[in-house]
């Protein structure tokens, strides 16, 4: 395998992220220059200037995913991000982390990170054998999808605790669904291709970081909701059967109904006694049987209807639709 453009180090295929390369280096300048054109400008030293640098990043519609290591004791000062949070997941070593309101944290490997602010400046020194997944995702992008949470609109930034506890439930689903994230986009075929699911999946990271980082609104986001009354659901449940082609988010279903998300599950719930991405799952499925019975068996495929529907697991998909149903989705076709 050849080494990258201006690289001097092979790309493993085996670190998250190989199929987007960035760098490669053991030089001091292009790494500092590879991490400023991915994420921000910082300020890098190392005890030497040789170095064993590896960086893979991929952005898409909202977020920058990238998996990063030195290989050395690195020291990254960096300025306050302004219009980004950064996230960093760290999967083995450590970080040594601090910022300009006097906050200090550690990371270490699967259980501890740390999330960046956008008014904070930050030092992080970094153990040679750390490595990180690291989110950056633009300050709008956060503070929309928590206002529509909370059913108001966040003018202030999400002021996080430094330190992330990744032990926690919700830490160590917000570590799982961005490993998963990673692997997916890495995967011929994965969500990289399937941007209903996609969309879905880094609106759940989001929803997890709000809820496994302490700041302002945490109080706020984790009262219980109160109901709307159930005439308001006739606007979302509208919108649903007409929009379900769509990457539709709770969100966005709330947004149609003039509720915070909260409010629409608590109102989804009392009326319907499911969520909502569970009652659009059932009109989804309703949508792939008519599509299944108008298919020919000779040229119909159950699965590439199944995921232009966003059901991408299919053993799932057939238990969910044969519950629903009373038959598999091959039976459906074949008759």
């Amino acid at each position: 395998m050849s080494a990258l453009p201006g690289s001097t180090i092979d790309p493993d295929p085996a670190t998250a992220l190989a199929r987007f390369p960035v760098l490669g280096t053991e030089s001091l300048e292009e790494a500092r220059d590879a991490v400023t054109r991915v994420y921000l400008a910082h300020e890098l030293t190392a005890p030497s200037d040789r170095i064993a640098m590896v960086l893979n990043a991929v952005t898409d519609r909202v977020f920058t995913l990238g998996y990063l290591t030195y290989r050395t004791a690195a020291r990254l000062v960096m300025p306050p991000t302004e219009d980004c949070y950064h996230v960093n997941l760290t999967l083995r070593g450590s970080t040594y982390a601090d910022r300009t309101d006097g906050g200090r944290a550690t990371t270490r490997g699967g259980s501890r990170g740390i999330v960046l602010v956008p008014d904070q400046r930050n030092t992080v020194r970094w153990s040679p054998d750390a490595e990180q997944l690291i989110l950056k995702i633009p300050r709008r992008s956060l503070e929309n999808h928590l206002g529509d949470l909370l059913g108001r609109p966040i003018h202030d930034v999400v002021d996080f605790e430094f330190g992330l506890d990744l032990t926690t439930a919700q830490g160590s689903t917000l570590l799982r669904s961005v490993e998963f994230l990673a692997h997916e986009l890495d995967r011929p075929g994965g969500l990289a291709d399937m941007p209903l699911a996609r969309e879905h999946l880094e609106a759940f990271v989001m929803t997890q970081l709000l809820h496994a980082g302490r700041h302002q609104f945490t109080d706020d986001l984790t009262a219980p909701a109160e109901p709307a009354r159930h005439g308001r659901l006739a606007p979302v449940l509208e919108y649903m059967q007409q929009h379900a082609d769509e990457p539709l988010s709770p969100q966005e279903l709330a947004r149609a109904g003039c509720m915070s998300v909260r409010t629409l599950h608590a109102t989804f719930q009392q009326a319907l006694g499911e969520s909502p991405m569970s009652y659009l799952r059932r009109i989804r499925l309703d949508i792939v049987r008519e599509e299944l019975q108008r298919g020919d068996p000779a040229v119909t495929r159950v699965t590439d209807v199944a995921v232009r529907w966003g059901f991408l697991h299919q053993s799932r998909f057939a238990q969910q639709y044969r519950e629903r149903f009373g038959e598999l989705p091959r039976e459906t076709l074949r008759s």
